[in-house]
């Protein structure tokens, strides 16, 4: 299957807000206070607070496009950008996401093969990421693809406390 990525820019600054609100609310939404929900995504999603993001040199949003669609997108972290202080030679993958009508056909897969290899261009050793403790089947994505978790940390979707496990891959295991 072939898909291209492609680096964000500030002229993907309206599709990127698009697409991280679309599948964001497409995943959790149900599964969440309504009033929350529409705050956080009113703040999450807001067109300065993702250029902001996109702006940021520690941060990197990429588009994955199949047959010159988009199908999906994720985002990268290093340094302060990371939401938690793992290790200077670590990069966080803060959001990785595929549009409903291309999930369960392999992409995930190939998003973190990808993935994997901008990390040890970076010459990163540890790959982690967040996952809500209740998306049981992102954690069963994630350890079969040998990440393991190692802690946890607090998610807010608005005054909603939630607990997201914080899941490593050993970036010399490839």
């Amino acid at each position: 299957m072939e898909l291209k990525f492609k680096l964000c820019s500030l002229n993907d600054l309206e599709k990127l807000r698009l697409i991280s609100e679309q599948t964001f609310v497409t995943a959790f939404e149900k599964d969440n206070d309504p009033v929350d929900f529409k705050n956080y995504i009113d703040k999450a999603f807001a067109l300065e607070k993702i250029k902001e993001e996109l702006l940021n040199s520690n941060s990197d949003f990429y588009f994955v496009y199949q047959n010159s669609k988009i199908i999906g997108y994720f985002k990268l972290n290093v340094g302060d950008a990371q939401s938690e202080v793992i290790a200077d030679e670590s990069i966080e993958l803060e959001r990785i996401y595929v549009l409903a009508q291309y999930q369960g056909k392999g992409l995930g897969k190939c998003f973190l093969d990808y993935i994997k290899n901008l990390a040890l261009n970076k010459s990163k050793k540890k790959l982690w990421l967040g996952v809500w403790e209740h998306n049981t089947a992102a954690i069963q994505f994630y350890e079969r693809e040998g990440f393991v978790k190692f802690d946890t940390h607090p998610y807010y979707i608005g005054e909603d406390e939630q607990t997201d496990w914080l899941m490593g891959y050993d970036l010399s295991n490839l």
